[in-house]
């Protein structure tokens, strides 16, 4: 796992698939996303080597019910007391108690789900509040939900406003340049939130994979939005 500084307060954790980021409130922390069932054990020694107690993590937010984003919650969240948190419409799915949706792939996307098709099932996970849109959590100076359905049915959103940050979780990737991301459910309404968390026109932008955009986040993130807009009309 690469451990990466954003901002003083941010910290990402790269995996082999994915990603998941550190927000650190003094010595209250919280974790957006948490990478796969394998993941803990590299959280846990990171967020030492900052210099910070695991069990001071307070919430684990997930961005949505794929299993690259949530398999470690369960046990960073039964080690620690951690609370985590999901949008409604995921929570059945991280709970094992529905299925997620089958993506519709593009013919270029087919040899990636394949790839991503490696990642570990993640076991249920209990979800101890559920979110929906407009749902405020407690770090950041006030982080809100935003939701941003198309990759699956309860994909969100956070924005810290307080400090211009925004994670998109996969609704929009950034590896190799800012674009839809891929495997949605729903691509349509995928573009649609992608416009949505353009709009909040952030200064440093987290996705759920891809380098964090933190230079012109704002321009880059509401061109590419547009871009990917225009090519769902153009191929309808």
């Amino acid at each position: 796992m690469d451990l990466v500084e954003v901002l003083p307060q941010l910290y990402m954790f790269r995996f082999p698939i994915g990603q998941a980021y550190l927000w650190c409130d003094g010595t209250d922390l919280t974790l957006i996303d948490a990478g796969d069932v394998n993941a803990a054990p590299a959280i846990e020694d990171a967020v030492r080597g900052l210099g910070h107690d695991p069990g001071r993590i307070s919430r684990i937010v997930i961005t949505h019910g794929h299993r690259d984003h949530y398999g470690a919650a369960r046990e960073l969240a039964d080690r620690y007391g951690a609370e985590i948190l999901a949008h409604r419409l995921d929570a059945p799915v991280i709970r094992g108690e529905e299925e997620i949706g089958a993506p519709v792939l593009l013919d270029w996307e087919r040899p990636l789900y394949e790839h991503a098709l490696t990642v570990p099932e993640a076991p249920p996970t209990r979800v101890d509040r559920e979110l929906s849109d407009g749902s405020t959590i407690a770090f950041g100076g006030g982080a809100r939900v935003v939701h941003s359905p198309g990759h699956t049915p309860g994909s969100i959103g956070i924005h810290l406003p307080l400090h211009g940050v925004l994670f998109t979780g996969d609704c929009v990737a950034g590896v190799e340049q800012v674009m839809l991301g891929v495997f949605n459910i729903d691509r349509e309404r995928a573009v649609a939130s992608f416009q949505r968390l353009a709009e909040l026109e952030p200064a440093t932008v987290c996705f759920g994979h891809g380098d964090p955009l933190t230079v012109d986040a704002a321009a880059v993130l509401r061109a590419s939005a547009d871009r990917d807009a225009g090519l769902q009309i153009e191929h309808g």
